[in-house]
Protein backbone atom coordinates (compact mmCIF):
# COMPACT_ATOMS: atom_id res chain seq x y z
CA UNK A 1 0.00 0.00 0.00
CA UNK A 2 1.49 3.69 -1.23
CA UNK A 3 2.52 5.81 1.82
CA UNK A 4 0.41 9.37 1.46
CA UNK A 5 1.89 11.91 -0.61
CA UNK A 6 4.03 9.36 -2.48
CA UNK A 7 3.59 9.62 -6.57
CA UNK A 8 2.75 6.26 -7.71
CA UNK A 9 1.96 5.65 -11.92
CA UNK A 10 -1.37 4.34 -13.28
CA UNK A 11 -1.54 2.75 -16.73
CA UNK A 12 -4.96 4.02 -18.18
CA UNK A 13 -6.72 1.41 -20.93
CA UNK A 14 -4.73 2.86 -24.05
CA UNK A 15 -1.90 1.98 -21.94
CA UNK A 16 -0.30 5.66 -21.54
CA UNK A 17 0.68 6.55 -17.57
CA UNK A 18 -0.55 8.92 -15.64
CA UNK A 19 1.52 10.05 -12.32
CA UNK A 20 -1.02 10.87 -9.32
CA UNK A 21 -0.25 11.48 -5.78
CA UNK A 22 -1.35 9.48 -3.05
CA UNK A 23 -3.57 12.00 -0.25
CA UNK A 24 -5.37 9.64 1.79
CA UNK A 25 -5.58 5.63 2.28
CA UNK A 26 -9.13 5.03 4.05
CA UNK A 27 -11.00 1.99 4.92
CA UNK A 28 -15.15 2.28 4.38
CA UNK A 29 -17.10 -0.69 5.21
CA UNK A 30 -14.07 -2.84 4.92
CA UNK A 31 -12.44 -2.16 2.05
CA UNK A 32 -9.70 0.47 1.40
CA UNK A 33 -9.36 2.84 -0.77
CA UNK A 34 -6.97 5.38 -1.92
CA UNK A 35 -7.65 9.34 -2.81
CA UNK A 36 -5.41 10.43 -5.54
CA UNK A 37 -4.53 13.39 -7.20
CA UNK A 38 -3.64 14.08 -10.40
CA UNK A 39 0.25 15.73 -10.69
CA UNK A 40 0.19 16.80 -14.00
CA UNK A 41 -3.19 19.17 -14.01
CA UNK A 42 -4.06 22.01 -12.29
CA UNK A 43 -7.14 20.47 -10.37
CA UNK A 44 -8.17 19.74 -6.75
CA UNK A 45 -10.47 17.19 -8.14
CA UNK A 46 -9.37 13.73 -6.36
CA UNK A 47 -9.82 10.09 -7.59
CA UNK A 48 -10.74 7.33 -5.48
CA UNK A 49 -9.89 3.97 -6.66
CA UNK A 50 -10.52 1.35 -4.76
CA UNK A 51 -7.28 -1.56 -3.54
CA UNK A 52 -8.52 -5.00 -4.65
CA UNK A 53 -5.88 -8.08 -5.08
CA UNK A 54 -5.06 -9.81 -8.66
CA UNK A 55 -4.91 -13.33 -9.05
CA UNK A 56 -1.11 -13.43 -7.61
CA UNK A 57 -2.25 -11.70 -4.59
CA UNK A 58 -0.89 -7.65 -5.40
CA UNK A 59 -2.78 -4.91 -4.81
CA UNK A 60 -4.25 -3.25 -7.71
CA UNK A 61 -6.06 -0.12 -7.79
CA UNK A 62 -9.52 -0.63 -9.47
CA UNK A 63 -12.78 1.63 -10.69
CA UNK A 64 -15.24 1.42 -8.18
CA UNK A 65 -18.34 0.15 -10.42
CA UNK A 66 -21.38 1.70 -7.95
CA UNK A 67 -22.32 4.86 -7.48
CA UNK A 68 -23.60 4.05 -4.27
CA UNK A 69 -20.35 2.89 -2.47
CA UNK A 70 -18.63 6.12 -4.33
CA UNK A 71 -20.57 7.85 -2.65
CA UNK A 72 -20.14 6.39 1.11
CA UNK A 73 -16.37 7.15 0.16
CA UNK A 74 -16.54 10.44 -0.84
CA UNK A 75 -18.56 11.18 2.17
CA UNK A 76 -16.14 9.76 4.54
CA UNK A 77 -12.87 11.19 2.96
CA UNK A 78 -14.88 14.68 3.05
CA UNK A 79 -15.88 14.20 6.72
CA UNK A 80 -12.53 13.59 7.64
CA UNK A 81 -10.90 16.43 5.84
CA UNK A 82 -13.65 18.24 7.94
CA UNK A 83 -12.18 17.11 11.10
CA UNK A 84 -8.65 17.26 10.12
CA UNK A 85 -9.72 21.17 9.20
CA UNK A 86 -11.19 21.69 12.48
CA UNK A 87 -8.54 20.68 14.45
CA UNK A 88 -5.74 22.81 12.60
Amino acid sequence: MPEHDEVITLVDEENQEHDFTVVDVLEVEGSEYAILLPVQEDTDEAIILKFAKDEDGNDLLVDIEEDEEWEKVADAWEELVMKEGEES
